[in-house]
């Protein structure tokens, strides 16, 4: 398989080598911590897969998918933080739950191997169904459960996030003959939430929460656009990439990437890649990325060389690099379609 690169940014002996890092933080069990010796969370360890599978480090990336799907709960869920064998953080998260799916069908499209769908398909059934739970009768999902009570706030990047896992569960319950429209319903739901109805989720300052709405396929080609242009200049720092908050003068790689993502999918592939080519300051010469920068003060912080920004990077080269067949997913190749003019709330059946 060829290896994802960008000229003039990222070659394919860098990409090779920014997975290695990946592949070095790898527990024997297959979990994939932040960083050598960290913790492990569900949603970052499937991001750390997806890099892999795009780099093609297949085998290593199967094995950290084996460990998702031996470690779910019974109530198809995780918990949101292990530190080796051990839950440290036993409550749930309804975008871990629902983030598997997103990594299964990535796999999927980058390897075409409908064994490893087979075998994973009932862990991603019970982690959308797990997610579900917590989705309110208007739309929105809750972001957690604590001691079976679930927290009330939704987030808009979680429920960006879901909408998208949720597309992706319906394409391998195709695939697998099996559909859930209930999931395809769902996602409707949510995505009506997300278009028309912003006050049903917590107003965040967070990069993540202006960008992920785009990258997570619920909105309109022109809402995307009109969204990106509305608040570049409150995020983008020329020449260093995205702040992850404002107005905090901190830029992380992992955001960047991502809007580097969000912008691919609306087609301005230039500039996702000029902004890609300025987060190349986080680079360790080992290949692995720090997670963000103090660019006021010229300060690494936090000083840690993170596995899911790492993972990141070889996404948005992939995407912007149409190297793999998986860097169609965040641009929504094979997902269904749901109807972008939904009027009136749809009516909660669950």
């Amino acid at each position: 398989m060829t290896t994802p690169h960008v000229p003039g940014v990222l070659t394919p002996a860098q990409v090779e080598q920014t997975a290695a890092s990946i592949v070095a933080a790898q527990l024997p069990s297959g979990a994939i911590p932040w960083f050598e010796g960290g913790h492990v969370d569900p949603w970052d360890h499937v991001q750390a897969a997806m890099g892999l599978s795009a780099a093609g480090r297949t085998a290593e990336a199967e094995r950290a998918y084996e460990w998702s799907r031996t470690t779910q709960r019974d109530d198809g869920s995780w918990a949101i933080r292990y530190d080796g064998d051990s839950i440290t953080d036993a409550h749930t998260d309804s975008n871990f739950c629902a983030y598997l799916a997103t990594g299964v069908w990535h796999h999927f499209l980058v390897t075409g191997d409908r064994t490893f769908v087979e075998t994973m398909w009932p862990a991603v059934g019970r982690g959308l169904d797990a997610a579900l739970t917590m989705q309110r009768p208007d739309g929105a999902v809750v972001w957690a459960s604590a001691n079976g009570n679930l927290v009330a706030e939704a987030l808009v990047t979680g429920n960006a996030s879901i909408h998208l896992s949720l597309r992706c569960g319906v394409a391998l319950a195709d695939l697998v003959g099996s559909p859930r429209p209930d999931w395809e319903l769902a996602a409707a739901r949510l995505r009506h939430a997300l278009d028309e109805h912003p006050e049903r989720f917590v107003d965040k300052p967070h990069a993540m929460d202006w960008y992920y709405p785009v990258l997570g396929g619920a909105l309109s080609p022109a809402s995307a656009a009109a969204r990106i242009d509305a608040r570049w200049d409150d995020y983008v720092v020329p020449g260093f990439g995205a702040r992850c908050v404002v107005p905090n003068n901190w830029v992380t790689g992992a955001e960047t990437c991502e809007l580097v993502l969000a912008l691919d999918v609306i087609g301005r592939t230039d500039e996702a890649a000029a902004l890609l080519a300025s987060m190349q300051h986080l680079r360790d010469p080992d290949g692995s990325y720090w997670t963000g920068l103090v660019f006021d003060d010229d300060v690494r912080w936090p000083v840690e060389r993170t596995t899911w920004t790492a993972a990141t990077v070889v996404l948005a080269a992939d995407a912007l690099s149409r190297t793999t067949p998986g860097s169609d997913l965040f641009r929504g190749a094979g997902l269904p379609s749901l109807p972008r003019d939904w009027k009136v709330d749809i009516p909660c059946t669950r």
